[in-house]
C-alpha cells in the first residue's frame, strides 16, 4: 500500500533528515513538505494526505495548534525535541511521538504504526446507520434517511424522511460517529445530509422545502467538500 504524506518542519536539518528517511521506503510517497504551519494548513484544506510528519514548535501557527484548528483524518506523527507535548499529543490521537534526534529504526517502527492503522480504516465497511438516543431508549437509525439535524438549545432535532427525533447527543458527537462526505456541519445550529442537498445558493441549502443557513465558520469546508465530490 502506497502512504502519500507531508513534511512540516521548519528547522532545515530536521527537514532534511525527515525526507531523507521518507525517501529510503519505496512505499511511502513525499507529496509536499512546508516549513510553515500556515502554509501546511492551507494546503490540507484543498489536499488529502494518509500521513503527516508534523514538528510542534513552528513560529506563528504551531504543531498542536495546527491539530486543534482543522479536523486532520490523516495519520499523524509528532516529531519534536521537547518531550512536555507528548500527552497533549496523545489527547489529540496522534500516530507517534518521535523525540529528536530519532533513529532510522524508530522512524520505521512509527511508520509501521501509521500503516496499520491506515489498513484498518480502509478495510472498516461503510457505516450503514446509527443508533440515537432518545427518551428512554436507543432508537437505530439508517443514514439514508436523515434529512438533516437542528440545534435546540440543548436538544438536537433530527429530521427524517418519516419522522422527527429528539436527543441530548451533541453535534460533536454526531461529527465523530458519522463521516463528513454523508453529514455535514454547516452552521452553528445545523448539519445537513449531503446527498439530500436539493441546491446550494448564496449562503443557503435547500433540502426538501426547508432553507439551512450556511455561516461563515463552516462555509469554505463544506464548498471544498461538495465541490471535491461533483469532479
Amino acid at each position: 500500500m502506497k502512504i502519500n504524506c507531508i513534511i512540516i518542519e521548519d528547522e532545515p536539518l530536521a527537514l532534511e533528515r525527515v525526507k531523507g528517511y521518507v525517501l529510503k521506503l519505496p512505499y511511502l510517497n513525499l507529496l509536499a513538505s512546508f516549513e510553515s504551519g500556515i502554509d501546511a494548513l492551507s494546503y490540507l484544506k484543498k489536499n488529502k494526505a494518509d500521513l503527516i510528519f508534523l514538528d510542534i514548535n513552528m513560529d506563528e501557527l504551531s504543531g498542536i495548534q495546527l491539530l486543534e484548528s482543522v479536523k486532520i483524518e490523516s495519520e499523524v506523527i509528532i516529531t519534536t525535541a521537547y518531550n512536555e507535548y507528548a500527552l497533549k499529543g496523545y489527547d489529540l490521537n496522534v500516530t507517534d511521538y518521535l523525540l529528536k534526534p530519532f533513529t532510522f529504526e524508530r522512524f520505521i517502527q512509527a511508520i509501521d504504526k501509521a500503516q496499520n492503522n491506515l489498513s484498518q480504516k480502509n478495510s472498516i465497511p461503510e457505516k450503514k446507520f446509527i443508533f440515537i438516543k432518545t427518551e428512554y431508549r436507543l432508537e437505530k437509525l439508517l443514514l439514508s434517511e436523515i434529512l438533516y439535524i437542528e440545534g435546540m438549545r440543548d436538544y438536537r432535532r433530527i429530521h427524517t424522511i418519516d419522522k422527527r427525533l429528539m436527543t441530548l447527543q451533541t453535534f460533536k458527537e454526531f461529527e465523530q460517529e458519522i463521516p463528513q462526505n454523508i453529514l455535514c456541519r454547516v452552521h452553528k445550529s445545523f448539519m445537513v445530509s449531503v446527498d439530500k442537498i436539493v441546491s446550494v445558493e448564496k449562503d443557503r441549502i435547500k433540502i426538501k422545502d426547508q432553507l439551512i443557513p450556511i455561516s461563515e465558520t463552516y462555509k469554505k469546508e463544506f464548498l471544498r467538500l461538495i465541490n471535491h465530490s461533483v469532479k
